[in-house]
């Protein structure tokens, strides 16, 4: 490294004091972290680059130069190098002392062969229509609403399905792997004691209903969700499957009616639309079971919860999108409340969701 002497130039023959270079203050940290804040998008846009190109995929268990991967995942060398040192500066992926990239536990995540990959979740989360959407934040704050149907001029599913296949897809995978990955935590954390059918209500393919008919043999069970959704139900629960003999699919909307009887409903992350469809499906519930049967409703929260910067950002996306919004215990509990259901035991299921226990009154 090449050092700049700081010694006065003064042609003085007189001994002279070097000059000192006025060292700037170190930036207060409130500073600095805002400065990183703000360019938080472009952190977004470094994880999804790494996630569309599959570095973390190509990166093996051995150290490996960027014009290695560049190679592997073909792209530019110096440009990859620049996107790895940015992720490296937050933990995701790590660079040697000889200037090579290594894993880290969270570039691991990336990998979509990981039992807990985060890959379709971090792409979902920055798909294109989210950086229309973001900078419109303040309008949706303002009127407490969606922007979609201003950006796009429909709504938000109707757009998906219609005008961004690719984007469909991500949004399917996301949801899909991140059912799979609760699923066994649901079946770990709940008491199937005399229950005999259990119903799982806007269940999506049903991998939740699946890890809890494997655990609890001597239980029948059913999956309620839209026609689309419920046609690509886990493999498990359809015809020829390992649990078919005791698992039925309803295709159906929630929000409209639910024709299902059981001793126990979960109903996991649906309740996060605007608050009539919320008021509509817990009605529902209500209406068709029998008095003493368990309602489980499982949600992300925004208050009293490990995974507080991940839940409240989904909470804004939520507005921006659909005009939904993410529930704090309290405003959860004054809905169950309003829909009759009595509360009882309210569980943590993991780091982003708690379950709420509940019975329907007799």
């Amino acid at each position: 490294m090449t050092t700049v002497s700081s010694t006065s130039t003064s042609t003085s023959t007189s001994t002279s004091t070097p000059a000192t270079v006025p060292v700037p203050a170190h930036t207060p940290q409130p500073a600095m972290r805002l400065r990183e804040l703000v360019f938080g998008a472009a952190v977004a846009a470094a994880v999804r680059a790494a996630a569309r190109l599959g570095v973390a995929d190509a990166l093996g268990s051995e150290p490996t130069t960027a014009a290695e991967l560049a190679a592997a995942v073909n792209c530019e060398p110096r440009p990859l190098e620049r996107l790895l040192r940015t992720l490296a500066c937050y933990g995701i992926f790590e660079e040697t002392e000889d200037g090579q990239f290594v894993h880290t536990e969270m570039s691991r995540l990336l990998r979509e062969d990981d039992p807990q990959s985060l890959r379709y979740i971090s792409l979902w989360c920055t798909e294109p229509w989210t950086w229309q959407a973001w900078p419109r934040l303040d309008d949706a704050v303002r009127s407490g609403g969606s922007v979609f149907q201003d950006l796009y001029g429909k709504g938000f599913f109707q757009y998906l399905h219609e005008d961004a296949h690719e984007s469909a897809h991500v949004f399917n995978k996301a949801m899909t792997t991140s059912s799979m990955q609760s699923a066994l935590d649901v079946a770990e954390l709940l008491d199937l004691t005399g229950v005999s059918v259990v119903a799982d209500i806007g269940g999506g393919q049903g991998h939740v209903l699946a890890s809890l008919l494997e655990k609890h043999p001597a239980v029948r069970g059913v999956l309620l969700d839209l026609p689309g959704v419920v046609a690509k139900a886990d493999p498990r629960l359809r015809d020829g499957g390992a649990l078919a003999e005791r698992a039925g699919i309803v295709p159906g909307d929630c929000r409209e009616a639910i024709p299902v009887e059981a001793d126990m409903y979960i109903i996991k992350n649906i309740l996060e639309w605007d608050d009539e469809s919320t008021r509509r499906t817990l009605h529902n519930v209500v209406s068709v079971a029998r008095p003493g049967a368990r309602v489980v409703i499982i949600e992300n929260l925004v208050d009293d919860t490990p995974s507080m910067k991940f839940t409240t950002a989904m909470d804004l996306l939520l507005l921006l999108n659909v005009g939904g919004a993410k529930h704090t215990k309290d405003s959860l509990c004054t809905r169950m409340r309003d829909a009759g259901l009595v509360i009882g035991e309210i569980r943590p299921v993991n780091p982003y969701l708690h379950a709420f226990e509940c019975t329907v009154p007799g």
